[in-house]
């Protein structure tokens, strides 16, 4: 199972997270490429770090939305988020192997993850993107996502993910951020959801359904309050589990 993390979430003097001690538990590394938040400094720093520790870079694209941290919908057309996709991802990716690593794979962000989910233009805009750079590269994505099946058609692989810390609709689906209770805060139950998601394949919806995840890496936020303490626990709790844990991509 893979262990992966939003990192280089800063911009400018602003710090949001402990990137460094993150990377010393995840096993890839969502890193900002500055739509949603990130700088250059931001990016070289995130990179070389996880370059040192061999921890997989991923390229996490969002909408050009930097005042609201990438959570706000945006109808763009098809060739224009395909153009703003296909530049973040070539930048982040231009960076990494400076610093000696690469790009393995791509993860949307917020709303842009949330929508391509569900919209099948917006998915085909985004995998577009990703098989004009390189179509080996995997898109990260819910398991009940449409993006499965536009990467497939395209020939990109796409590889399903899982939520810690996130609450699920009955249908899969994440709750949204403005609802209660979307983002889970108690150690404990994270750290439940997380080895049953890894060893049963399965997590608890708000209605109280099972609901089939089936997934190959697992994402712990790294904005939340105490997020490396969370992230340290699943981790040490997945161990204990007997989970293996190593990289997707």
């Amino acid at each position: 199972m893979d262990l992966n993390a939003d990192l280089g979430e800063g911009f400018g003097i602003w710090r949001l997270g402990d990137d460094l001690a993150l990377l010393d538990i995840v096993t890839s590394a969502n890193v900002a490429c500055g739509f949603h938040a990130g700088d250059p400094v931001t990016i070289r720093r995130t990179c070389a770090a996880a370059v040192d520790r061999g921890v997989s870079i991923g390229a996490q694209v969002s909408y050009r939305d930097l005042a609201h941290f990438g959570r706000r919908e945006m109808d763009l057309e098809p060739e224009e988020l395909c153009a703003e996709v296909l530049y973040q991802l070539a930048a982040l990716d231009g960076i990494a192997r400076a610093m000696g690593g690469r790009v393995s794979y791509v993860k949307p962000h917020g709303a842009l993850y949330n929508r391509v989910c569900r919209d099948e233009e917006q998915a085909a805009a985004l995998i577009d993107a990703v098989a004009d750079y390189d179509p080996s590269l995997p898109v990260l994505t819910l398991p009940v996502s449409v993006v499965h099946a536009v990467a497939a058609a395209a020939g990109v692989p796409a590889v399903a993910e899982a939520f810690a810390d996130r609450a699920y609709t009955s249908a899969g689906t994440l709750v949204p951020r403005r609802e209660p209770d979307a983002v889970i805060h108690d150690e404990r139950t994270v750290v439940e959801r997380a080895v049953r998601m890894a060893v049963d394949g399965l997590v608890t919806s708000v209605e109280g359904t099972a609901v089939t995840v089936g997934a190959r890496s697992i994402c712990v936020h790294g904005d939340t309050p105490g997020a490396v303490r969370l992230a340290r626990a699943v981790r040490d709790s997945l161990l204990e589990a007997g989970v293996v844990l190593q990289s997707f991509a």
